[in-house]
């Protein structure tokens, strides 16, 4: 722990103190935004995939652009006379505006409850085959004599990342008594009138748990292993703050706490693995608070949903 806490303060030490405050300004200037006009609740709304697409696109650009254009103004970094660096700017908010507007409606089964429970099960894996896909063709192109995006145990160490997921405890066991998170959590719910009261439920249950853990090693990979290891190419450290202002903006429709805590963590999550370069200890936190929040819905709809 003490060696994360020594990565954390070296990085508050040499980051620009004016870019930091300007993207967390601005950040919060597209989460106020967000939840007052409810945008990610209207292009939810969107019928057509590719509109869905394009309005998500243009927010996750913007998010990951401006951070790097504040450097720009501040003269300090010059990002922009890189013709790759900018190709990759254009290109990652793409591949994750298309995961997040792409939905499964595969004929699977005849009953209509079950083939919506097994679209649902097989969403995450397959926008996860995806994020590994695209990926591979981009490591291969630019960073073969590396490891895959932070996909190795060198340096991992398990022990601060368990004190990590301890701390969040008592946080997700209040949060689990609040209206807006039983609203959201369990994800189970999204099925839950499909599983009904089957003999097997709770199998089906857990199935539904591990598609859904799988949503977060491709979130892992991408923002930690591709946007900081591969970003760190080019622009060392300072790829942590674009990350995590787009980071932030994939949690738009979750509740408004989680959403801007999400920054933070990016944060904390992006300083972590630029040093370790390991992805594991961020996948390791990220996966024991999503299954936290999970058990907490549970416990919270068992006991404090009325």
């Amino acid at each position: 722990m003490k060696k994360i806490i020594s990565f954390i303060r070296l990085y508050f030490y040499d980051t620009s103190k004016t870019v930091l405050l300007l993207t967390s300004l601005f950040t919060a200037v597209l989460i106020f935004c967000n939840y007052y006009f409810e945008i990610d609740k209207w292009i939810n709304s969107q019928q057509q995939t590719g509109m869905r697409f394009l309005y998500r696109y243009i927010i996750s650009l913007e998010a990951f652009l401006i951070p790097f254009l504040f450097y720009r103004v501040r003269q300090e970094n010059n990002y922009f006379s890189k013709p790759l660096i900018i190709g990759m700017i254009f290109f990652a908010p793409a591949v994750f505006a298309f995961k997040m507007s792409f939905t499964s409606h595969l004929p699977i089964s005849s009953d209509s409850s079950w083939n919506h429970y097994w679209n649902q099960v097989i969403f995450w894996p397959i926008r996860l085959l995806f994020i590994v896909i695209i990926l591979y063709f981009v490591w291969r192109r630019f960073y073969r004599d590396e490891s895959f995006f932070g996909l190795t145990v060198k340096k991992f160490d398990w022990q601060p990342y368990a004190v990590m997921l301890l701390v969040m405890v008592p946080l997700i066991a209040f949060a689990s008594t609040q209206p807006d998170f039983l609203h959201t959590y369990p994800k189970y719910k999204m099925v839950a009138g499909d599983i009904g009261s089957n003999a097997n439920a709770w199998l089906y249950k857990l199935i539904f748990e591990l598609s859904y853990g799988s949503d977060f090693i491709s979130i892992e990979l991408f923002f930690r292993g591709f946007l900081i290891l591969g970003f760190a190419k080019w622009a060392g450290k300072d790829a942590i703050l674009p990350m995590a202002c787009f980071y932030c903006t994939i949690h738009f429709g979750k509740p408004l706490g989680e959403c801007i805590s999400s920054y933070f963590g990016g944060i904390l999550l992006g300083i972590v693995v630029y040093h370790t370069r390991t992805i594991f200890g961020g996948l390791m936190v990220h996966l024991g608070i999503a299954w936290l929040m999970e058990v907490g819905g549970y416990l919270g709809e068992l006991y404090f949903k009325k």
